[in-house]
């Protein structure tokens, strides 16, 4: 979905709005400025469906957005329990907004289980809507209620909706050659239409897309279709919904343009493929599926026409394996995996760093030790990604902020990684790469040059005067070897993993030589240009700095805007190089007589910052698989401001 705006952006946090109108033979209609709605219900009853046509209609509509999927690693988790519910929360505003929301303001619950699961976010006032058709006696009984909650008085507190929507939908459905079962599965599009009726959501996209989703069986998509509607109707018609509401799109939000909505991951492959056509490379992904890093495996499949080839291995070490053979042999190389994979890729990588070829290690990080979390988010990589390897082996890391961030981050780490010819980390995590948000679709004309000159001839003259190509003949500036094709005449050259001679490439076990090259691999890598750091300090004056890298950018910022918005004084910076550090961030930690480093892991940003800058940082470190609360940071940093 694409939406067009044209006015420029405001920076301004909501608050719900009371007003009220009321059109003539119509029901009320309260103007709200933002909303949180989650729907929850067993990973089978499609909540990911639900939430992700919702945000779709949300954004052709034009409101900003922000979401966070939260679902079971297993494919399947047990019916009705508590470890199966998956959820989806949406953000959506007549305004900026940065993240998902710390509270729902509207629970949809498809099963006692989603209700226990989510009731404890939920703050008193809130709106919940439950299926009373699974509020069985078994099912209460299997997620530990002792009695119905929808009777004992105990959601007193809470606006509660009682609705039998599986009955209902079947209802809706009886002149469907449908059996009952088949008709069941439709209860989330009729949820999907009651909650698209109570906030003025658009119709027309979600049934298109039920159209073409079901193009190969219509009576599934016209049954689909007519349980969505249903769903609309019965808000329309029900005196249980005496009010419906409106939130205005954001029109002061964006920078003018053309925006769809983009998940993390999305915006990672269509980064990657950009650059590929900004370097005019072919591009070549070897991945082997792990979550939450697949979906780029899946994304860049299709676009064969853009001179992808993707090639799924049959471990991560041959994925790997097969992406340095292709940067090796002059395509721009990737390869996707989340921390048990880059375990797995660590040799390799070593060897890509030994070689000095471009290579893109794309870790979308997720909940560990090993297995762990596979469907939760974490920063607990970095430190990895920065020393996993044996012996010296520098590799450049970028970071990006925000799911639509993923594209410019992608562009980014393809820069290094062509201009220094080095293997490059690029880490997002669970939360971008499942979140999304608006983003501008950029113009062409906007995207980096990334032409990259392969050598062509020799480039060193002998004492004798014979021209000959030394394969590790170093850029002055940039330190880059040059990349030389295989096959082109004259330029035959060595690879492999034992330590290369300066210049000529061939084997050496010199002890020179070896500190030598150790000390130039590591000097390319610190010599990498990027950007200094932006330090938001409106006044000059703040005392505290509050310091992220990552994912954090949106509960980061949302604290920041409280802490303001109540008179606070606080400075923020957010780094997108991780390695090398931008060459300024020394002096402004020096600036401030705190800094506050929040993460998702144990404080691995916070440690080398203090190695490098002996600054004592102060970590804020949350591990429990979910990103942080704005509400949350704000009341860290107030403390820190007050301390």
């Amino acid at each position: 979905m694409t939406s067009q705006v044209s006015s420029p952006a405001e920076q301004t946090d909501g608050t719900v709005l009371g007003e009220q109108r009321k059109p003539a033979g119509a029901k009320d209609v309260r103007r709200l400025d933002r909303v949180i709605i989650r729907f929850a219900g067993d990973s089978g009853d499609g909540m990911q469906l639900t939430g992700d046509r919702f945000t779709s209609e949300t954004a052709s509509f034009g409101n900003d957005l922000s979401t966070l999927p939260n679902f079971p690693a297993e494919i399947r988790a047990p019916a009705g329990t508590l470890p199966g519910v998956s959820s989806f929360q949406l953000h959506f505003a007549d305004h900026d907004i940065l993240t998902p929301g710390d509270a729902p303001n509207v629970l949809v619950a498809m099963n006692p289980a989603a209700l226990k699961a989510n009731i404890g976010d939920l703050p008193r006032g809130a709106e919940i809507i439950v299926n009373t058709d699974e509020f069985t006696k078994r099912a209460l009984q299997k997620v530990g209620y002792d009695g119905n909650p929808l009777e004992d008085g105990s959601l007193a507190g809470y606006s509660l909706h009682p609705v039998p929507l599986t009955t209902l939908t079947v209802e809706a459905l009886k002149d469907f050659d449908l059996s009952r079962k088949e008709a069941e599965r439709s209860k989330n599009m009729f949820a999907l239409g009651l909650l698209s009726w109570m906030y003025h959501r658009p119709t027309e996209g979600t049934e298109k897309f039920l159209t073409s989703k079901f193009a190969k069986n219509p009576d599934i998509a016209a049954a689909n279709i007519a349980a969505y509607r249903a769903g609309w109707n019965f808000g329309e018609t029900t005196e249980d919904f005496a009010v419906s509401y409106e939130v205005a799109p954001a029109a002061t939000a964006f920078p003018p343009g053309v925006y769809r909505n983009i998940s993390g991951n999305l915006a990672l492959a269509y980064g990657l493929i950009a650059a590929s056509r900004q370097a005019d490379l072919p591009l070549f992904l070897g991945s082997y599926p792990i979550t939450p890093a697949s979906d780029i495996l899946h994304e860049l499949s299709r676009h064969k026409n853009f001179g992808v080839r993707t090639f799924q291995a049959e471990d991560e070490i041959a994925g790997i394996g097969a992406a340095l053979g292709a940067a090796f042999g002059g395509s721009l190389a990737v390869t996707t995996t989340s921390g048990p994979g880059v375990a797995l890729k660590s040799e390799t990588i070593g060897l890509a760093v030994s070689l000095e070829l471009p290579l893109l290690i794309v870790d979308i990080q997720r909940g560990g030790p090993s297995t762990g979390l596979p469907t939760k988010t974490e920063q607990a990589d970095l430190l990895q990604a920065m020393y996993g390897r044996n012996g010296e082996a520098p590799v450049p890391v970028v970071a990006p902020r925000t799911p639509a961030d993923c594209f410019d981050a992608a562009l980014e780490a393809a820069r290094i990684a062509l201009t220094y010819r080095t293997p490059v980390f690029l880490l997002s995590d669970g939360y971008l790469a499942n979140g999304s948000e608006p983003w501008r679709i950029p113009d062409p004309e906007e995207l980096p040059d990334l032409s990259v000159r392969f050598a062509r001839g020799p480039n060193h003259t002998m004492d004798d005067g014979t021209e000959v190509f030394w394969p590790y003949q170093r850029d002055p500036h940039t330190l880059a070897r040059p990349w030389a094709i295989p096959g082109t005449p004259g330029l035959e050259h060595r690879i492999g993993g034992i330590e290369k001679q300066d210049g000529t490439g061939n084997i050496s076990y010199d002890p020179a030589n070896h500190d030598f090259m150790v000390r130039t691999r590591q000097a390319k890598v610190d010599g990498v240009e990027v950007p200094d750091l932006e330090v938001d300090d409106p006044d000059g004056d703040a005392r505290v700095l509050v310091l992220g890298w990552g994912s954090t950018y949106g509960p980061i910022t949302a604290a920041v805007r409280r802490i303001r918005g109540a008179g606070g004084a606080i400075a923020q910076a957010h780094l997108r190089h991780v390695n090398p550090f931008p060459r300024n961030l020394g002096e402004v930690l020096e600036r401030y007589e705190k800094v506050v480093v929040p993460e998702m892991n144990l404080g691995q940003l916070a440690t080398l910052i203090r190695a490098k800058y002996l600054v004592d940082a102060h970590s804020y470190n949350q591990v429990n698989g979910m990103p942080f609360k704005a509400e949350q940071l704000a009341e860290v940093l107030k403390e820190a401001i007050d301390d």
